[in-house]
């Protein structure tokens, strides 16, 4: 991937931190996969080593993730389950978060990878996804979805918009595009390292080394990240997850 940023935004305090040596000198590694085995099957758990695959009794005859020489290759039945493939592993931390290495194989056009952290037993916030880093091919994402697009409340007032007809609330839509940050970002073929962290109420995201985007928003804050997840909805290869705790 090629870095499409201003070299005044790479110059920036807030860019200033090596997320990966700050996981790896400050965290506790509490999980590590390097994928050298192979699935048993298309099942929930079948992927080994505590991951689960959410989507997999949507389509328990298709295989979406395959472990190959040490790859987990991941080939979502989008269409067919009706939902991008989900992928995830328990994690339990405040501040902490992940470095893994990734490739888009490039053998579908709109290959992404959407990767973040989840409490399932937060109530208020839909499936409780509480905030992703989404790498598509032009841009990268960071979004704080706990008090932005999966929050409840959110949710019933476009809802309640919706049915009564109403026009968008223009202040309230304002408020919930600082939820969300992209930055440009081009996607190629390659192997690539990435370090996802959330420190306090601001996620950062970096590529091989090279601090990319940050972001700041009171959902990155939530004290519970319970479980880390990956998202694809078509093809995207994982090489190896390391899943840091820093508090």
């Amino acid at each position: 991937m090629r870095i499409a940023l201003l070299a005044c935004l790479l110059a920036s305090p807030l860019f200033a931190a090596d997320d990966a040596a700050w996981l790896q000198t400050k965290g506790t590694l509490i999980f590590h996969d390097a994928f050298e085995r192979e699935e048993t099957g298309t099942g929930l758990k079948d992927i080994g080593n505590g991951w689960e695959s959410a989507t997999a009794d949507r389509v328990p005859k298709l295989k979406q993730a395959d472990l190959d020489a040490g790859i987990m290759k991941i080939a979502s039945a989008t269409k067919e389950a009706g939902h991008a493939a989900h992928i995830h592993h328990d994690a339990g931390f405040a501040d902490g978060g992940v470095i893994v290495r990734f490739k888009f194989p490039g053998l579908n056009k709109a290959e992404n990878l959407q990767l973040g952290f989840v409490d399932r037993e937060l109530k208020d916030v839909h499936a409780g996804h509480l905030c992703y880093a989404i790498l598509s091919q032009t841009d990268l994402t960071l979004t704080d979805r706990k008090t932005g697009s999966m929050n409840l409340a959110v949710k019933k007032k476009h809802a309640d918009d919706a049915a009564a007809k109403r026009k968008p609330d223009p202040e309230f839509e304002a408020m919930l595009k600082t939820k969300t940050q992209v930055t440009p970002l081009k996607a190629d073929t390659e192997w690539h390292v990435l370090t996802l962290v959330t420190e306090g109420d601001e996620m950062r995201f970096s590529l091989d080394g090279k601090p990319v985007a940050a972001h700041r928003s009171p959902g990155y804050a939530h004290e519970m990240k319970r479980w880390f997840s990956f998202l694809a909805n078509s093809t995207v290869w994982i090489d190896d997850v390391k899943i840091y705790k820093v508090r």
